[in-house]
């Protein structure tokens, strides 16, 4: 698991590692039911308190991205499929707000616009 801090940051370093942890989760890099570092082990490997280890993994767990066994360590949560629906599906819009923001800077209407939608979007979808 990879996560590099930042002390230039206005992030907490918990919050950072919370997002870095939740944003491997959400790419797949870190798939359902991986065994995550220990508390201990992670704040030894980056240089920090385990009170902010600790931190991370209790946000990310109250999140659902996580879950602790008692005795066995802190994984992956399974289910995590609405979470990563829910996260794709704020990137589509990102990426359509863009392309509308886009469109009306060039003049293009709401109807050309549904039209170009139309004829890239597979059959599928309609």
């Amino acid at each position: 698991m990879d996560i590099i801090l930042s002390n230039s940051s206005d992030k907490p370093i918990y919050e950072q590692i919370a997002s870095q942890v939740k944003a491997q989760i959400l790419s797949g890099t870190l798939a359902a039911g991986a065994k995550l570092p220990s508390i201990r082990a992670l704040a030894s490997d980056l240089g920090v308190s385990v009170i902010t280890t600790k931190r991370a993994y209790a946000d990310l767990e109250q999140l659902g991205f996580i879950c602790t066994v008692q005795g066995k360590g802190c994984f992956v949560a399974e289910g995590n499929q609405e979470l990563l629906r829910e996260n794709q599906l704020c990137h589509i819009e990102e990426l359509l707000a863009k392309a509308a923001s886009q469109a009306e800077t060039l003049g293009v209407t709401r109807d050309k616009l549904h039209e170009m939608l139309d004829l890239v979007a597979p059959e599928t979808m309609q």
